[in-house]
């Protein structure tokens, strides 16, 4: 189970939390004790923070969404699986979604909302309605509602673009994970799995701290295995002395202005030789 925090309107989702769990547990399973320390720490270090949780279908148990609604100032969005009673409350959106889409052969939506209340839960939440229908070339149109539960007062085409579609490019962050083989779990024991799955998380937070770095680059929206091939596999002569750290880098280095912001960036400062830099440790 992967966690991302974004800050406003930023672009990048850091990642906060990546919990090995086994595989016959639910998608829900300790996510409560994970959201719970998060929102701690936020609130801890942002005290004025509003905090906005948005999770995927597999989290919609009765036990988290009680936790999200009994914590006091916080917003959720949370998807929801289709059944049979929230086909019957989108049927007439998805009637209308079926007209446009033949009038007009393409893929059309329409947004409304519902109160509803599964068997499980102990009161009524509002379910915002996405009554979509897909159309592809050569293809009969496809019925495809979608549902989200939601303790936010906008507008359901609103908080669906805009809030719940966010999540979209987490996948690419999850993708940059695997490229760093967080799914290699080959370990005999579970713990030593869930190490190396945290060793493999603390990588990726270096890599992002060097994409952050490179914000005003051509490196600013790299993808991890673009900066790994352009900044970290190079040839280079590193020099230690009592007091600093020099890394010569060959003249024939391509990306030479990007890794010199980068580096000055976390710290490090020029040398007279413009392709060394040096970087200084202090003990205390």
């Amino acid at each position: 189970m992967m966690g991302f925090v974004t800050f406003d309107d930023e672009a990048d989702q850091y990642l906060c939390a990546e919990v090995l769990r086994p595989g016959n547990v639910t998608a829900a399973s300790g996510a409560v004790g994970i959201l719970r320390r998060l929102m701690a720490l936020i609130r801890n270090s942002f005290p004025k923070a509003r905090i906005r949780v948005r999770l995927d279908g597999g989290f919609s148990n009765p036990e988290l969404l009680k936790f999200l609604d009994d914590e006091p100032g916080v917003e959720y969005v949370v998807a929801i699986a289709s059944n049979a009673v929230l086909e019957r409350k989108a049927e007439e959106a998805m009637q209308y979604a079926r007209v446009l889409a033949g009038v007009t052969d393409h893929t059309e939506h329409v947004y409304g909302e519902a109160t509803y209340a599964a068997g499980t839960w102990k009161q009524q939440r509002r379910v915002i309605i996405k009554a979509e229908v897909v159309c592809g070339e050569g293809k009969e149109p496809k019925d495809n509602p979608r549902f989200m539960v939601t303790n936010m007062k906008q507008t359901p085409q609103w908080l669906y673009e805009n809030i719940y579609c966010q999540r979209g490019e987490i996948d690419n962050r999850i993708k940059e994970l695997h490229a760093l083989e967080i799914d290699r779990t080959s370990c005999s024991r579970f713990w030593a799995n869930q190490f190396g799955v945290l060793l493999t998380a603390a990588a990726y937070v270096l890599m992002q701290e060097l994409r952050l770095q490179a914000a005003l680059t051509d490196c600013a929206r790299a993808q991890v295995w673009t900066l790994r091939g352009r900044l970290l596999k190079l040839g280079a002569r590193v020099v230690l002395s009592v007091r600093r750290v020099v890394v010569h880098l060959p003249q024939s280095f391509p990306f030479m202005a990007v890794f010199r912001t980068i580096a000055m960036g976390l710290g490090a400062s020029p040398g007279q030789d413009p392709n060394y830099l040096h970087t200084n440790i202090h003990f205390a």
